[in-house]
């Protein structure tokens, strides 16, 4: 209570559930982060060919949109965190198997199954972390408890990649991803002793009864997103950028690596430039949101990517690949929190599991295409050429988005 009688909420962080929920998710992702360099080098370790790093993240993706499907209905149903934590312990043992199998010789194969199911839990985590926010927080404050999950995640990504190098240097690659079977153990222990707040009933007491009718959950969802102007407009205009980015990150490591002949070490360097870059996108999101509106942020947010893709492309000197990797992964953090943080804000708690779904399962649907394809085109034409194509592409999604709902600054208020 302040000295006028206002009542002044306590910090986010004083909050038991939500702290334990932000320190366990952000050890998480320091492991995520290990695989995220530790698994593109097994692989060209093991083959040499970017085609097939793109080959292994079109496989995780295509699990991801299958999944999709009925993740939603499971995170609506379901007690979302014992959901979450059965999903942490499935990928424990899956990275975990790994480094054990791996022990007896490259094991391609492996990767390509291991990936594959653990994208299937992965959605399944991330549909229910997304719907977790309102269950911790009050809805004036998931903008700001999104900013700050999102900032410490991306310190996470400054560190994991780093380590990750220096780690793979001294004791192998799958040293690495056995960090990784174990930040999951840690996170689902953690998630074992929160308590969500008790979610919003459905409106439609019936649909609750027909939990198990998995089409029913995903049209529901993909309905209230067709249905809402500014999320429509969002959702198809994030499936192209996804189409032209999920391979970004391999062909940042290709270029680093084959390009600019650096070691695995530089590759863990230039990987932590994109976590200062996700901090920065995350920690700027709440800020510039209030201060600009939705809409500058998003489209702004799309256009620093447009840019800084041509010029990484462009470029034979590690610092500055570095530099606009750091500034690409801004872009992205800051277009993806604004986005999520909308669908937060503008769908009923009841339905947010199967919107969050059903935007990821068509957010995701073109994007293993689209690995596939930047990585055959950064072999086939090179990846400057590659590059400038794709910041071209990304300068007409922002521009494509001015003639949108989602150029409005509070989009929100419109379906309040």
């Amino acid at each position: 209570m302040s000295a006028g009688g206002e009542v002044v909420a306590r910090p986010l962080r004083t909050d038991r559930n939500f702290a334990v929920f932000w320190f366990v998710q952000a050890l998480s992702e320091v492991g995520n982060a290990f695989a995220l360099v530790a698994v593109p080098l097994l692989v060209l370790q093991a083959t040499g060919s970017v085609a097939r790093m793109g080959l292994l993240t079109a496989t995780a993706g295509v699990a991801s949109v299958l999944t999709g499907l009925f993740a939603g209905t499971l995170v609506d149903r379901l007690d979302r965190r014992r959901l979450m934590v059965l999903c942490d312990v499935a990928r424990a043992v899956l990275y975990g198997l790994i480094p054990v199998c791996w022990a007896a010789g490259p094991q391609e194969w492996l990767l390509y199954v291991a990936m594959g199911l653990a994208a299937v839990f992965e959605m399944v985590f991330q549909v229910a972390y997304v719907a977790a926010i309102p269950n911790l927080v009050d809805k004036g404050r998931i903008s700001a408890a999104n900013g700050m999950l999102q900032t410490t995640n991306a310190i996470a990504y400054v560190l994991g990649p780093m380590l990750a190098g220096l780690v793979a240097g001294l004791f192998g690659i799958t040293a690495a991803l056995s960090i990784n079977a174990a930040s999951f153990a840690v996170s689902a222990a953690g998630l074992a002793l929160i308590r969500f707040r008790p979610r919003e009933e459905p409106g439609e007491p019936a649909i609750a009864a027909r939990w198990f009718d998995l089409r029913e959950g995903f049209l529901a969802g993909a309905g209230f997103l067709w249905r809402t102007p500014v999320l429509r407009a969002l959702t198809i205009l994030l499936t192209v950028f996804l189409f032209l980015s999920l391979g970004m990150t391999d062909v940042f490591i290709y270029h680093v690596r084959h390009d600019l002949g650096q070691n695995d070490r530089v590759v863990g360097y230039v990987m932590g430039a994109a976590g200062v870059g996700t901090i920065a996108g995350a920690a700027l999101m709440s800020p510039l949101r209030r201060r600009w509106g939705f809409g500058p942020c998003w489209l702004g947010s799309v256009g620093l990517c447009a840019i800084v893709v041509a010029v990484a492309g462009s470029s034979e000197n590690v610092v500055v690949v570095g530099g606009t990797v750091l500034a690409y992964s801004a872009g992205v953090a800051l277009a993806g929190l604004c986005s999520m943080s909308l669908r937060q804000e503008v769908t009923p708690d009841h339905l947010l599991g199967r919107v969050t779904s059903a935007f990821w399962t068509v957010h995701n649907t073109l994007g293993p295409i689209g690995a596939v394809v930047l990585t055959a085109l950064a072999k086939g034409i090179g990846v400057p050429d590659t590059l400038l194509a794709t910041g071209t592409a990304f300068l007409c999604i922002a521009g494509v988005g001015l003639f949108t709902p989602v150029r409005h600054r509070r989009p929100e208020a419109l379906h309040a």
